[in-house]
């Protein structure tokens, strides 16, 4: 067996170290530049779409896949389940369950980045914690100042007249993220729902601060296997 893993998550990491020394190997898209090395074997880049894909399944002699990648890359999830159903290649959907509200939270749940500006007044400062690949889905947050926290360096300028990069690797205590909002007087944050207990620091401080926050709805799933824990991610691959 030669294991497939889709990485790129906190997840991702902890089952890779679960699979040390097994025949697996993980894929990151590069989205992040220099990222913390994995202890299995990894590639790093994008396939070419789905037929770079398919042919690299089978140079490579996969014959499984747990996907692990983030919970709002629903089109790459989508694709691999799709193309591993029809190489009948066994597939798994890591997915960890997603937040729900706590006492004192003031949640707003979008379906869509464009929602945002029916729901944050002009003037307000606006943290975007959904990363910069989206960050275009909110061009018509005019008139208010948007502030995008990304990992990298950006490439080029903000693209909005009124707003900034802000740089920061995770994770963030609450701490942290209480004295970020409170220096740059945040009036609104977004998020995706993207769950774990180490990305909600944000959210437990603007519960804190009372900041009300718009909460990304999660993509619809398909009808693949789907597993919540590590260990179950885990136990699967043992059963192949």
């Amino acid at each position: 067996m030669t294991l497939l893993l889709l990485a790129g998550t906190g997840d991702a990491r902890r089952i890779a170290e679960r699979l040390a020394g097994t025949d697996a190997i993980a894929s990151m898209a590069g989205a992040t530049r220099a990222p913390e090395a994995l202890p299995i074997p990894t590639r790093v880049g994008g396939f070419g779409g789905a037929a770079g894909f398919c042919q690299y399944l089978s140079t490579t002699g996969i014959t499984a896949v747990l996907d692990a990648t983030h919970p709002y890359a629903h089109r790459i999830t989508a694709r691999t389940a799709r193309i591993c159903a029809e190489k009948q290649i066994p597939f798994l959907q890591f997915l960890r369950p997603g937040w729900t509200p706590e006492p004192g939270d003031n949640w707003t749940l979008i379906n869509t980045e464009e929602e945002a500006a029916k729901h944050i007044p002009i003037g307000a400062t606006v943290f975007l914690g959904t990363g910069r690949q989206s960050l275009e889905r909110f061009s018509n947050l005019t008139g208010r100042y948007v502030i995008c926290r990304q990992i990298d360096p950006p490439n080029g300028p903000f693209p909005f007249a009124e707003g900034e990069f802000l740089i920061g690797r995770p994770p963030f205590s609450v701490e942290d993220e209480i004295t970020l909002f409170k220096h740059r007087q945040i009036d609104w944050l977004v998020v995706k729902n993207a769950g774990g207990a180490a990305s909600r620091t944000k959210l437990t401080a603007a519960n804190r601060l009372q900041i009300p926050v718009l909460m990304l709805a999660r993509p619809a799933q398909g009808d693949w296997p789907i597993v919540e824990t590590v260990d179950a991610a885990v136990g699967w691959v043992k059963t192949l």
